[in-house]
């Protein structure tokens, strides 16, 4: 595979095009997780399966467990759980800047 620093350059890459960050609602969280139960994640969003899978191979490359990918629209959406994760995500990516 590639070396760690393109690894994170690419990661970097998809993150920029078209990845956003949603973080828990703190205020929401008091409400109980019956009611809400989001937390903090990254959502990559691919055009094509392909690049999904890429996605995915550069994600585990990189020492992350990306969560279940799913379709929406013409496009796919690669999840990354966790506020651990959403740390480690975001400090690799700055890294590669």
């Amino acid at each position: 595979m590639d070396s760690q620093a393109q690894v994170a350059r690419q990661l970097a890459e998809v993150f920029r095009r078209n990845g956003y960050v949603r973080r828990q609602n703190p205020d929401r969280v008091k409400e109980g997780w019956a009611v809400y139960k989001k937390g903090d994640e990254i959502r990559l969003v691919t055009s094509s399966e392909d690049e999904l899978e890429r996605l995915r191979a550069l994600l585990m490359a990189a020492g992350f467990k990306p969560g279940k990918p799913y379709a929406q629209g013409a496009q796919y959406r690669q999840p990354l759980y966790g506020r651990r994760q959403v740390a480690s995500f975001l400090a690799l990516i700055e890294s590669a800047l």
